[in-house]
Formats: C-alpha cells, structure tokens, sequence
C-alpha cells in the first residue's frame, strides 16, 4: 500500500466560535487525486482553509510527509509544501503577469517562468498586461500557475471551474491531470462541477455538515445512485 502523503486526522476546525468541521479524517497517498464534494455550505472551502492554515483549528492533526503541521503559519505550511489555490484567485491586480508570477517563485530562477508559459500559453501572451485586464479563466490560470512554480508537493484547488467557459474548463483540467499523473504532485480538488471531479479523480470524500458523509472511488460512487441523490442532490452519473 502506497504511504500516505497527507495525512488528517479528527479534525475540528471554523471561524472564530463557529464550528465547521467535525472530526474529519481522510489519508492522501503521494501522487493521487482526490475530490471532496458535497452541496454549497457542507465545508468544503473550510477544509482547505483549514489545510492551509487559514481558519481556526479547535482540535485534530495534520501531518505532511511525516511532519505534523498543525502549529504552523499559512506561510510556513507553504514552505513545506502545501500549495493553496483559493476560490477568489487573490492574484495582485495592479501587476502584470509576469509579475504575479515572479512572486510564486519563492528561491527559484527567473527562468523557471517558462513552466508556467509551457503550461498556460495564453499567459505568455498576456504577460505585459496587468492582472486587472485578465478575463476570469485567465486569472484562474495565473494564480494556478504562480502557485505550482513552488512546486508544492500537495496542491489544494477550491472550485477552479466556477463561472468558466467549458473550453477553459478543458484547459485548466488537462493541466491538472498531466501534473497529478507524473506522480510528483498529489491534488486535491474541491469542484461543483461533480463529474469533471469524478472524471479527474482516483477517490473522493464527500462532506455533509461538517462531517466526512462518504468516501470511496469514483466508480463506487457510480453504483451508488441513492448516496449521489441524498448527499449530492443530482440524479445519477453517467
């Protein structure tokens, strides 16, 4: 059986006195995929804050390659390789591109840019323009792309899709999976869009309440119609 990269483990978190999480605990092996979903206000986004280090932790444990992290600032959980893509983008809208993107390289080379160009070609093309003048798939590129230059060894994706063309979708998805499959990268992706999720994924947890509701792989939860209705209010999946 494949180590855990990631490990969590009766996680209890939220903001200020309100409670979100509820004893949540899941294992990631290195160079896997998973896709949390669950209906709007279940807690997805709160458990990658909270992996990130951005809510407060009432309880539970973290540990990232053998190294509990709990304590740790966002910044430092950075550091050691937890890569956050949050659902507003936070790129600096007064920078061009090619700024932005200098500010994921943390120690790195200037050079190292050009995998982001490699990866999303159109922000090459858009490298003089401010992050301002970027359309919202364009956005979700750079701060994608910003964020991968740290290579981080864990991404967190908090519904990248949300509000995109589906051609963009396809985009930002293919480069997704050609990250996860060369083994260096586990992701884990939060998404509405739920069979873009299934399709990308090799297991999945889904949230209700707080609270870790069902967990398994894709074509489990394929067989599953009834769970699929009850906690993700959709019909079937083909």
């Amino acid at each position: 059986m494949t180590a855990a990269l990631l490990d969590v483990a009766d996680l209890c978190a939220g903001y200020g006195p309100t409670r979100v999480l509820e004893n949540v605990s899941f294992s990631v092996p290195a160079g896997s995929r998973l896709a949390v979903l669950g209906r709007n206000g279940m807690g997805k986004t709160t458990l990658l804050a909270t992996l990130a280090g951005q809510t407060r932790r009432y309880g539970g444990a973290i540990t990232l390659g053998g190294t509990e992290i709990s304590h740790l600032e966002s910044s430092s959980r950075a550091r050691s390789g937890l890569g956050y893509v949050p659902q507003a983008r936070c790129i600096f809208a007064a920078l061009t591109v090619e700024e932005n993107l200098f500010v994921g390289l943390k120690d790195r080379q200037r050079s190292a840019i050009d995998e982001a160009y490699q990866m999303f070609p159109r922000l090459k093309e858009r490298r003089r323009n401010l992050g301002s003048q970027l359309s919202g798939g364009e956005q979700q590129m750079l701060s994608t792309a910003r964020t991968i230059l740290g290579r981080p060894s864990v991404l967190l994706l908090d519904e990248p899709l949300e509000g995109l063309a589906p051609v963009i979708c396809e985009e930002l998805m293919a480069v997704f999976s050609k990250l996860a499959s060369g083994g260096e990268m586990t992701v884990i992706l939060v998404e509405q869009r739920i069979q873009s999720a299934l399709d990308f994924a090799d297991h999945a947890i889904i949230l209700e309440r707080g609270r870790i509701a069902w967990s398994g792989t894709p074509a489990e939860l394929a067989g599953q119609p009834e769970v699929v209705e009850r906690l993700l209010g959709v019909g079937g999946l083909h």
